[in-house]
């Protein structure tokens, strides 16, 4: 196939291999060069690169061109290469180099010092769902102590009853009991007493700053005052724990170690709460003796339990923490019950011939 005139041929006429071109390819040649002439010094050329490029500008400002690249980009094609070029060495680089550098630390810097940022935490931490997270993770928190002390306490009660059976010769417990021992017993009602100390030391406070703003005596407390701070501490103590039981049938000490009264309606009636205070004022006043039955007692019941007629039980419907109640997923319980298997296989004793299984 003969080539075609080349403008920037030699104007002599000699081809690319030194022989002469014909007259007609001469012809042809000088003719375009005539005209590339004349259309540059008229301007035509510029006209045509113009027009040419609106016509590109317009093909690809049309709409054909948008839904075109709309569709190369939903395409497997664009996923296909950014999947390419996350899994290269060089963007990972490029990447970890970027994330380096002082300017991602100054870009942070001004991020976190901006007025934006500080208003966005400030709307966090006043959101309602954060303050009912917290508060329900602080009480979660107390319950889980209270549920581990409570569980200490709890094997407290058999140990320290049967020493007592032991050392006074009676008949061990031969089957475990639901009802609460001496020791859960006595730690609730030492932390009553606790709270029942920081209300009365409270109040006491407030008065005595009040009586010595009025009366100006600062010289300490009379014998007067002595008789009826000391009056209203038993009036306090005793409305606070009629209170709970008549309510709640548990004081705030017995929900922390986990115990109640064993009563079915929400609380213990007003009248069986008073006979419960007279029976603990009298195993008070014994000296502990009427407390002795919650050793020695099959139900374990002191003389405020039988006056009253409800034993303490040992609570274990209260709630616990929320993450105490986390469950294992189904698939991490099989695959650690996958793993275990041939551990527990291996560890299996085996039965020697002749022997009997144990």
């Amino acid at each position: 196939m003969t080539d075609g005139p080349d403008p920037h041929s030699d104007p002599s006429g000699d081809g690319p291999s030194g022989r002469p071109l014909p007259l007609s390819v001469r012809l042809l040649g000088a003719g375009v060069r005539s005209a590339r002439s004349v259309t540059k010094a008229a301007g035509i050329d510029r006209a045509v690169e113009s027009a040419a490029e609106e016509a590109m500008v317009a093909a690809i400002e049309s709409e054909a061109v948008e839904r075109a690249l709309a569709r190369v980009i939903k395409g497997p094609v664009v996923e296909e290469a950014m999947n390419s070029a996350l899994e290269s060495d060089a963007v990972k680089r490029a990447l970890i180099d970027a994330l380096d550098s002082e300017l991602v630390d100054e870009v942070w810097l001004r991020l976190l010092a901006s007025d934006e940022t500080q208003r966005l935490v400030e709307r966090i931490a006043e959101a309602p769902e954060i303050r009912a997270a917290i508060s329900a993770q602080s009480v979660g928190l107390i319950a889980d102590v209270g549920h581990t002390i409570g569980n200490g306490t709890k094997r407290a009660d058999g140990g320290v009853e049967r020493l007592a059976r032991r050392i006074l010769f009676r008949k061990r417990r031969t089957e475990p009991t639901d009802r609460a021992g001496l020791v859960t017993r006595a730690a609730a009602f030492g932390l009553d007493g606790l709270i029942v100390n920081l209300c009365f030391s409270g109040l006491a406070a407030v008065a005595a700053l009040i009586a010595s703003a009025f009366t100006g005596n600062g010289n300490g407390v009379s014998d007067a005052a002595l008789a009826v701070g000391t009056t209203l501490w038993f009036v306090l103590g005793s409305v606070y724990l009629v209170g709970f039981w008549s309510l709640a049938a548990q004081t705030p000490g017995m929900r922390f170690l986990g115990i109640r009264l064993d009563v079915e309606e929400r609380g213990l009636p007003l009248r069986r709460s008073l006979k419960r205070l007279l029976g603990m004022f009298l195993a008070i006043i014994t000296f502990g003796i009427g407390f002795l039955g919650i050793l020695f007692d099959e139900r374990r019941r002191g003389w405020d339990d039988r006056l009253s007629r409800a034993d303490v039980v040992y609570d274990d419907e209260r709630a616990l923490a929320p993450w105490a109640r986390l469950e294992v997923p189904a698939s991490a319980a099989q695959a650690s019950a996958t793993t275990k298997a041939p551990e527990s296989r291996g560890l299996q004793p085996q039965r020697v011939a002749g022997s009997s299984p144990s």
